[in-house]
């Protein structure tokens, strides 16, 4: 019932929407990493991201019972209308602070078998995804480090849904929900060779959600100390639910993105 929910990704994120198939398209490479610096200045790094993930898990709007959704990037790509990822850091010594942005758009429609309750049924999804945090490196050796971080990520998810022609032409309606979680973990990355490296990130938390989690490792390369390429696997869950809004849906796809430091 490809009316019921519509999940976008690649949320966090997320995106939440019509069906069976619905589907979220998230999340970045999830750390953009500035070289450690002196005790005299900052540095600063930012990753736009590609992130090709498909979704499943359990989604309830409107009032109505949670359904199941199952559904690969290639589904959600077919609804997507807009897609942001983005993460951002800033680094003083042992310290950094960083942030990770996601925003998706999808819309889908169809129409009904019989045209007597609507003709067509429309509904656009959105969902944001965003998560600031500090972090200080326990772990420091030239350009590679481990940092422990805390943090927290607050989370959007809406869908808007309308009918045309029929006894419900004109009808339409709105669901959707706002939270913040608490998040804790590691973040880190270290150079295999002068410009081969290994990137990870691993956070896990909680608040209004029962459970918020994020995963992703990979591969970078820099080509020069401005400009690194990254390339890898992120996987994303989360679990939450309030007076008939559910939302309990794992992302989890590769990831491809460039860093610029400056």
């Amino acid at each position: 019932m490809k009316t019921h929910v519509i999940l976008a990704a690649v949320l966090f994120g997320v995106a939440v929407g019509s069906s069976v198939n619905a589907a979220d398209l998230q999340q970045p490479f999830t750390v953009p990493e500035a070289k450690p610096v002196a005790s005299d200045g900052w540095t600063f790094a930012a990753s736009p991201y590609f992130w090709g993930a498909g979704i499943s898990g359990d989604v309830g709007q409107f009032g109505l019972p949670a359904v199941h959704v199952e559904s690969d990037f290639s589904d959600i790509l077919k609804d997507l209308d807009f897609g942001f990822m983005v993460v951002g850091e800033a680094r003083y010594d042992r310290f950094s602070v960083f942030g990770d942005v996601i925003y998706t758009k999808v819309s889908s429609g169809a129409t009904t078998p019989l045209g007597i309750a609507a003709e067509r049924v429309d509904a656009t999804s959105e969902t944001f995804a965003g998560l600031v945090g500090a972090g200080y490196a326990v772990f420091q050796d030239g350009r590679s480090n481990i940092d422990v971080v805390v943090g927290a990520r607050i989370w959007h998810a809406s869908t808007e849904i309308s009918f045309s022609g029929g006894l419900l032409d004109g009808v339409s309606g709105h669901d959707g929900a706002t939270w913040v979680d608490a998040m804790a973990g590691f973040r880190g990355r270290y150079f295999l060779t002068d410009s081969l490296y290994i990137s990870a990130w691993g956070l896990i938390g909680a608040g209004q959600a029962d459970l918020d989690w994020d995963l992703a490792a990979g591969f970078g390369y820099e080509f020069n100390g401005r400009i690194s390429a990254v390339a890898g696997y992120r996987a994303l869950g989360v679990d939450y639910s309030n007076d008939g809004f559910v939302f309990d849906v794992v992302q989890q796809g590769p990831i491809l993105g460039l860093v610029l430091r400056f």
